[in-house]
């Protein structure tokens, strides 16, 4: 089952971090159409983090559109999101991370320097691209 995992360091609001991993999830097919969510009991018991919290980010992904809630049943993935076959493509970002690693390059720096490429390659804020 799928699983979230809650950085309280990040300044990233925990029911956004939520939002966002599931979006992740949905593109890497890690989450399906007819999947369903953690409850919001299982991602409490897992996390620590208040009910509400849970359900404003179900909330959220039922408002987009992606996930569907039913009443007794649980919280279900409704549509996915632009999902390729990425295996070509994950196999050379982990021979990339590998030479980063050996390189003596930390997570952050690691992290720093994608964030750098994919902004040159993938700019936001820029009319009708995404945002």
């Amino acid at each position: 089952m799928f699983a979230y995992r809650i950085d309280r360091r990040s300044g990233v609001a925990t029911y956004v971090q939520i939002v966002q991993q599931t979006k992740q999830a949905l593109r890497l097919g890690l989450l399906d159409v007819g999947d369903q969510l953690p409850t919001a009991r299982e991602v409490v018991a897992a996390t620590a983090i208040n009910p509400n919290t849970v359900l404003k980010a179900y909330r959220e992904l039922e408002r987009e559109g992606l996930v569907e809630a039913r009443r007794g049943m649980g919280t279900f993935v409704r549509r996915t999101l632009g999902r390729a076959d990425h295996d070509g493509l994950r196999a050379d970002l982990a021979a990339w991370a590998k030479r980063a690693r050996a390189e003596g390059l930390e997570r952050e720096d690691a992290l720093a320097l994608a964030a750098a490429v994919l902004e040159e390659h993938f700019p936001q804020g820029r009319e009708g691209e995404a945002g």
